[in-house]
């Protein structure tokens, strides 16, 4: 029998544990002396609501599945029917190959084909190493069709300090948001300043529901999930070309509502796609690579 989830796939270093998985090549598992940093799906079941998972060739949604790019229209399965949206790339629910595992490192490829509503070619990877600093996390795309290619990457973890986020603290160094509609789609970024969506200096989540992306996030930046009372912290930092942040309480799910907060790295807005706001052009043969860093304490 197979599993859901594919190959787990084993790491350490020092005090840090991670599995990640095959299928979506997500991650399932991070730990620092056995205590969880990332909440994610039970072994063997296939990674729900998205938890680890890669987002490529876009993050987030495109409205309609719908959008224009380079003078031709472009229609995607909607994946998120009820909203009527094409949701976090391609890449999620299929078996990626892994290139190499060592004890401290995996990489993972697929080869994604080109298809109705994405009909470009893309050699895409995944590069999941340990060291004395965490889980460092590089996502890379090569354009391998004939023409330019809109893309989009990021990445889906939930953060855990082993408490209700209603308790927590968060720092988040971005200097605006995007208020959403009610398909989770984006409005014009506006600042945080004087908003209850301003975590540049940390403070108590609280009720607040949040499921928006936060813009302004520069190189070498880290946000912070924080338990006061223990002291327990996980970090994520991004490198070059993450410059969004989307926070997700996870209100509307089945399970696991506001048990972990999902802070997904990403290269753009949702609906980038149509906006064209922070989209990058894949020219043919062009390599695009992006990471990031989780952390605890």
């Amino acid at each position: 029998m197979r599993a859901a989830a594919g190959l787990p796939l084993a790491l350490s270093h020092g005090p840090y544990r991670a599995e990640i998985v095959t299928v979506g090549a997500c991650l399932r598992v991070l730990t620092r002396d056995g205590v969880d940093l990332v909440a994610g799906t039970p072994s063997g079941e296939i990674c729900a609501n998205f938890r680890g998972a890669v987002l490529m060739p876009w993050p987030n949604r495109v409205g309609d599945g719908a959008y224009d790019f380079d003078g031709h229209a472009h229609q995607l399965a909607l994946s998120e029917p009820a909203r009527r949206n094409a949701l976090h790339g391609l890449a999620h629910w299929v078996a990626w190959t892994v290139a190499e595992h060592t004890g401290d490192r995996v990489v993972l490829r697929h080869e994604l084909p080109a298809q109705v509503g994405y009909p470009w070619s893309l050699d895409l990877e995944v590069d999941y190493a340990l060291g004395d600093d965490g889980l460092t996390i590089s996502l890379t795309a090569t354009n391998a069709s004939g023409s330019p290619a809109p893309y989009g990457t990021g990445l889906h973890p939930y953060l855990t300090v082993g408490r209700r986020v209603d308790e927590c603290v968060l720092t988040l160094p971005a200097d605006t948001r995007c208020e959403m509609s009610d398909r989770g789609l984006p409005s014009p970024a506006t600042s945080v300043d004087g908003t209850a969506y301003d975590f540049r200096e940390p403070h108590v989540i609280g009720d607040l529901e949040l499921d928006h992306p936060f813009g302004g996030v520069a190189a070498g930046s880290t946000a912070v999930l924080a338990d006061p009372d223990s002291g327990r912290e996980v970090r994520l930092t991004v490198g070059d070309g993450l410059g969004w942040l989307h926070v997700f309480t996870g209100d509307p799910l089945p399970w696991g509502v506001r048990e972990s907060l999902a802070v997904e790295p990403t290269t753009g807005p949702p609906d980038a796609f149509r906006s064209g706001i922070d989209l990058i052009v894949l020219e043919p043969g062009d390599t695009h690579t992006v990471s990031f860093t989780i952390t605890g304490s």
